[in-house]
């Protein structure tokens, strides 16, 4: 008999859209009845939707393979925010008193209140930390009840681009889907994997996704920090294809030969890889020193950002990666290196327990925001009506529709893909030089390849054939 009762989630990453749905036991595990994924590569770039049209109708699509598992129809669903806009702005709200007073509820409140109408520009605030309130000379987590007539609360706003929201909204109700909240992506992974000891200790969230990578900032058990690096795993798979190989193939390189510090015995020939034609081959040692290049690069982007938080030098806990991109081999002992902080786990699961089929579960970081987002939902998402029998509908087409001719934020994104494309271009102009220079380097040190060698010895045989004769 199909459950009436069931959490269902979305998460739109910019490699896949993740539909689940689960039944939450009484000691908060979580029994996932329902799962789909579907790629959308093509229309979510770097967290954000790029094609509405397109956007919706996976959405469709996910739900109604849902329902056809579940034997129900969906009522609503619970949705992460994330993507490239996101970040934290720190806000202070002053209050001088002309006497002292006890300091209540009410009065906390409407400080919150207060900074709320803190001007941004472009941008909207999607949550609020508080920080420690300093009374008088001395910092408090909970003031009231404290007496004082100086009072400074500080503020962490996490705030996103106006349109972010607006264009999900305008998504899930062309797709005709009811949002039952939002959650901010990056707060229900760290929900899911990091522990209270870590969060109080100070430590740093690292997920690498597809197209950007996310990093939080805990300490004394309060987000301090938030932001979002443009660079994932894609720049890692495109670099990759500066080698003269199909973007599929890149991926399944970096996947299976990737190491970002690979190192070669010096006395060895290089080792080479035969590539799906058949015909072709590459030095794993020229692939990874692409892939090792650009994960340097993640990795400097990240610790740049942490170092200007000021915690530094207070991360007891170190550094907890998940995501995708957490699976290069030696992203961790990189990151040591890089940072000189020598803590890093990679959290693989969420701390909570979810029991789902074998075939579906992935113990690489790729799921803890979708887990996440299903264990923090409370409300029931299963409507009263029973879902029609009917086949599962195939995502269908989109002719192209050209939406900058009235949208100006896709007009800027646009022009930031275009700056972005640019940028690309020169990197890999950059790696392509680098790579004759190191070839040359090679050259100078070991000598003629085997190749050089064995047209040398043959050149040499037939000039000896023809002084003998």
């Amino acid at each position: 008999m199909a459950t009436t009762e069931f959490i269902a989630a979305i998460e739109l990453g910019s490699s896949k859209i993740t539909g689940i749905a689960g039944k939450k036991g009484n000691d908060g595990s979580m029994q996932v009845l329902a799962y789909a994924t579907e790629d959308s590569s093509s229309f979510i770039r770097k967290g954000v939707i790029y094609n509405l049209d397109k956007t919706a109708q996976s959405l469709t699509y996910i739900i109604s393979q849902l329902e056809d598992q579940l034997k129900r129809t969906i009522a609503k669903v619970y949705v992460g925010i994330g993507g490239q806009s996101l970040h934290t702005v720190k806000n202070a709200v002053i209050r001088n008193l002309d006497e002292e007073i006890i300091i209540s509820q009410e009065f906390v409140d409407a400080i919150c209140d207060e900074n709320l109408d803190f001007a941004l520009t472009n941008m909207e605030i999607l949550d609020v930390i508080p920080q420690e309130y300093k009374i008088g000379n001395n910092l408090q987590v909970d003031p009231v009840g404290v007496a004082s007539n100086h009072v400074m609360g500080n503020f962490l706003n996490i705030v996103a681009r106006a349109s972010l929201k607006k264009k999900l909204e305008s998504t899930f109700e062309q797709a005709k889907i009811k949002i039952a909240d939002y959650f901010i992506a990056p707060l229900i992974t760290a929900k899911s994997v990091l522990t209270e000891t870590e969060c109080r200790l100070g430590c740093v969230l690292v997920d690498f996704g597809a197209d950007t990578t996310t990093v939080s900032v805990y300490k004394n058990n309060i987000l301090r920090f938030l932001a979002v690096v443009p660079l994932g795993g894609n720049n890692i798979t495109r670099d990759i294809t500066s080698l003269k190989v199909e973007e599929s193939e890149a991926e399944q390189l970096k996947l299976t030969l990737g190491n970002v510090m690979y190192q070669e015995g010096d006395n060895e020939d290089p080792a080479m890889h035969l590539l799906e034609d058949g015909v072709r081959k590459i030095e794993i040692a020229l692939l990874n020193s692409v892939i090792e290049a650009r994960a340097e690069e993640i990795i400097m982007n990240i610790w740049n950002l942490v170092q200007q938080t000021g915690y530094e030098e207070n991360l007891l806990a170190g550094f907890i990666i998940t995501g995708g991109g957490a699976n290069l081999k030696n992203i961790d002992a990189l990151m040591r290196k890089k940072t000189k902080i020598e803590k890093v786990r990679f959290a693989r699961t969420t701390s909570q327990a979810v029991t789902i089929d074998e075939e579906l579960l992935k113990k690489d970081g790729t799921q803890n925001t979708i887990f996440g987002l299903l264990l923090t939902g409370k409300e029931n998402c299963c409507s009263t009506e029973k879902v029609a029998q009917k086949p599962a509908p195939q995502p269908q087409p989109v002719e192209p529709v050209d939406l900058f001719n009235e949208d100006e934020a896709l007009k800027e994104q646009e022009e930031i893909a275009k700056e972005e494309a640019k940028k690309r271009k020169e990197q890999e102009e950059r790696i392509r030089k680098e790579k004759i220079r190191k070839e040359e380097e090679r050259k100078k040190k070991t000598g003629p390849n085997w190749i050089e060698k064995t047209i040398g010895k043959f050149t040499q045989q037939i000039f000896s054939d023809d002084d003998l004769k």
